[in-house]
């Protein structure tokens, strides 16, 4: 049983979120777009204060590099299940426009599990032995890892007055560098899911990007022409 508790812990996150978005899904766009802004700040405040010091005074921060990394993954990891949310990952639909209305909707829902089932692979690759495969492992797996070894990272450290504080060890936990990854994947799961239930009521078309270039193409027309 103990060896689930991040499966357990996920679940309830993603079922924490679907019933808050329900009452409040425009308040967790919010959430979700601030953090995306801050993580993108803080990318940029990092590497422009390094340039200058590196440049300006011969100096520097040796974890800058290191968290600058981990904070781009971690943009990315959360950035992917917003993107499916709200339609922005680029796609190439050329090929299923020109299929009949029931195979173009097939089309859209096998794109939509495949997103699905890439997030659940990923996850945790364990179930597939049940279909033959020899796989194992998965971000959980891969996190839950550095969570009992405890092991630090290579270069970013508490400040003196946190290990003095809470008597910290003096590298940051992985576990806490890593923490997206299964986070980020479960939210990825989450979205494709909701996105093939939208897709199957036709609230939604695909789970790629819309045509919104063509759409205001086409709304301009008229003042295109004049």
């Amino acid at each position: 049983m103990g060896a689930y508790w991040p499966y357990f812990a996920l679940v309830a996150m993603v079922a924490a979120l679907f019933l808050v978005e329900r009452r409040h899904r425009a308040a967790v766009t919010r959430l979700e777009e601030n953090a995306l802004a801050i993580l993108i700040a803080a990318i940029t405040i990092i590497s422009f204060t390094q340039v200058v010091a590196r440049y300006g005074f011969n100096s520097g921060w040796g974890g800058a590099l290191e968290l600058n990394r981990i904070l781009f993954a971690w943009l990315i990891l959360f950035g992917m299940s917003y993107g499916v949310k709200t339609g922005l990952h680029l796609g190439v639909d050329a090929a299923i426009r020109i299929f009949p209305p029931r195979a173009f909707k097939i089309a859209a829902l096998f794109g939509a599990l495949c997103v699905l089932l890439y997030a659940v692979i990923l996850l945790s690759s364990d179930w597939l032995g049940l279909f033959g495969a020899r796989s194992k492992g998965g971000a959980v797996f891969y996190w839950t890892k550095f969570f009992n070894i405890g092991l630090g990272l290579d270069d970013l450290r508490y400040p003196e007055f946190i290990q003095s504080l809470f008597g910290v060890q003096d590298r940051v936990q992985r576990w806490i560098a890593y923490l997206m990854l299964p986070v980020g994947l479960a939210l990825l799961a989450f979205r494709a899911l909701e996105a093939i239930f939208q897709i199957a009521r036709g609230s939604r078309e695909l789970i790629i990007a819309g045509h919104e270039a063509e759409e205001l193409v086409a709304e301009n027309k008229g003042l295109l022409e004049d």
